[in-house]
């Protein structure tokens, strides 16, 4: 869940809101690797404290533990909200670092083929001309020497079965 812009001014210190601006999209693109994990370093640090308030602050509330000012805190919804924006910041700056590391992948092969079939295809296109409006009648067609008619090898030997058995009736 996101939090708002206006939500989050509120939440945060000028130097947090700044770092937070770095983080998003626009402006991630234009910062400098060093600046980058100057960056990350900042963000983990705000995060860590910003949990760490909220979970003495939920330890009060509970009764678990001394109340740090004056009275024990009765709400840490804030603290939490503030260390989830910090928690979102750090998880783009790390894709950002991940996708600078990563190196652009290798073509593969199904691409390298495409590619070579490309480029041979337009050498062949420059080499031969067209065959222009009158091309000639084309390959002859070669009729098939298979039979049209296919018999059930049963049913010729039940025809041949049945001349014997009539020749034999016929012989006697």
């Amino acid at each position: 869940m996101s939090v708002q812009r206006d939500v989050e001014a509120r939440l945060l210190t000028e130097q947090e809101r700044g770092d937070l601006e770095a983080s998003r999209y626009p402006n991630i693109l234009h910062v400098p690797r060093p600046e980058l994990l100057a960056l990350i370093k900042r963000l983990r640090a705000d995060r860590d404290r910003a949990q760490t308030i909220g979970r003495q602050q939920q330890r009060e509330m509970r009764g678990k533990a001394d109340a740090r000012g004056a009275s024990p805190a009765r709400d840490n919804m804030g603290t939490m909200q503030k260390a989830q924006v910090l928690a979102q910041a750090v998880k783009r700056v790390n894709k950002e670092l991940v996708r600078r590391d990563t190196p652009e992948p290798a073509p593969s092969q199904g691409e390298l083929a495409r590619k070579a079939f490309d480029m041979r295809q337009a050498t062949r296109a420059a080499q031969h001309p067209s065959a222009g409006l009158n091309s000639g009648a084309g390959m002859r067609s070669t009729p098939s020497q298979q039979r049209t008619v296919r018999m059930d090898p049963r049913e010729i030997g039940r025809v041949s079965q049945a001349t014997k058995v009539a020749q034999a009736k016929h012989d006697n």
